[in-house]
């Protein structure tokens, strides 16, 4: 799942930063922020399931996920830097 989020996003910014009718930077950085807070909110959840797991081995693996999803929301806002910074 946290591929599939990092794939659609990058390739929504690519087409924001190959689109010649808007290429404005900040468009670009506020679509990125939306999609890596919603990554970051879906770690948040799993991390509190993972505090609610009886069972050790399902924790950590919620665990395991949620610091994916924090990673990719990271690299989420990495590349909209990137496309921002050559649209300008």
């Amino acid at each position: 799942m946290k591929k599939i989020a990092f794939v659609v996003a990058a390739a929504g910014l690519m087409t924001l930063a190959a689109c010649n009718n808007n290429p404005a930077a900040d468009a670009v950085e506020n679509n990125a922020d939306v999609v890596a807070d919603n990554l970051e909110m879906q770690a948040d959840n799993m991390d509190a399931m993972a505090d609610d797991a009886s069972n050790a081995a399902v924790a950590d693996t919620l665990e395991n996920a949620a610091d994916n999803a924090n990673a990719a929301a990271d690299n989420v806002r990495d590349s909209a830097d990137a496309v921002a910074d050559n649209l300008q």
